[in-house]
């Protein structure tokens, strides 16, 4: 039986096996996904080991997404942009393929709950690994802007810079801001903390979409903020987890498993319904 990975450091809380059975079932594909936690300097050798010993893929989380990067033998083309891997894969020639699958994760769950990309004017928050992940996917969904706003506000004038080739991608100050937004993506982590990156509530109107990377089995300290200054719509990323899962699936196994009912599966798991 086929054999994968999900590797992190910490990764027991992962619900990345519960994700992963539930496409194989759905997609009648035989294959044992399971965790594995290397000693933070140990990791390049259990990936090596992981495939010597017969494994055809694994996922790749914190905090050793930049160090995939450095460790496979090929890149595509969206993980040579993010400069980070999610998602491993050895080819029928045994090759290790590095891929990237967040971004297009995020993008598949902002479309299923209806949010509009296309000429939107976009915020992203935080200038860190899942910020790179997320531009490029964005900015091919043809925005009429996507502002980058981070505390250290050279590091968001250098992302912006990195990308600019491929849309209207700016770096702003939190306090600077200006103008309406349709849609505000946080991707920093401040929501595991229970801290709010510093936006200005003025921001904030009824028909503004607010995304947070972060999730739970209750609203994150980011959405309870913008439900509070009057935002009606809002997610969190729970859906990206299991799109961006199913992204990786269908790199490794060629066939793309449904989301809807395996999301609502994993809600009920978390007991967020």
């Amino acid at each position: 039986m086929d054999r994968y990975l999900v590797f992190g450091h910490p990764v027991r809380h992962s619900k990345s096996p519960f994700i992963h059975t539930l496409f194989a079932r759905q997609t009648q594909q035989e294959l044992k996904y399971g965790l594995a936690e290397p000693a933070v300097d140990e990791f390049a050798q259990a990936l090596r080991t992981f495939f010597d010993q017969g494994g055809k893929g694994c996922n790749v989380t914190v905090p050793f997404k930049e160090q995939a990067f450095t460790l496979v033998d090929r890149l595509s083309p969206r993980a040579k942009r993010a400069g980070a891997v999610n998602t491993i894969k050895l080819t029928d020639d045994g090759v290790l393929l590095g891929d990237n699958t967040d971004g297009a994760g995020l993008v598949a769950d902002l479309k299923s709950h209806g949010v509009t990309l296309a000429d939107s004017r976009i915020l992203l928050l935080g200038a860190g690994g899942a910020a790179r992940g997320a531009l490029a996917p964005l900015l091919a969904e043809l925005p009429s802007e996507l502002v980058i706003a981070n505390r250290t506000h050279t590091k968001a004038q250098q992302l912006a810079a990195e990308f600019h080739d491929l849309g209207p991608v700016t770096a702003q100050i939190y306090e600077q801001l200006a103008g309406s937004f349709d849609l505000v993506i946080n991707s920093t982590s401040a929501s595991l903390q229970g801290a709010l990156p510093p936006l200005a509530p003025a921001l904030i109107h009824t028909d503004i979409a607010i995304y947070d990377m972060m999730y739970g089995a209750s609203d994150t300290a980011f959405i309870s903020w913008a439900k509070q200054h009057g935002a009606r719509q809002t997610m969190d990323g729970l859906g990206m987890l299991v799109e961006q899962a199913a992204e990786a699936f269908t790199v490794w196994r060629g066939i793309r498993p449904g989301t809807k009912q395996v999301l609502r599966e994993l809600k009920r798991n978390l007991g967020v319904i």
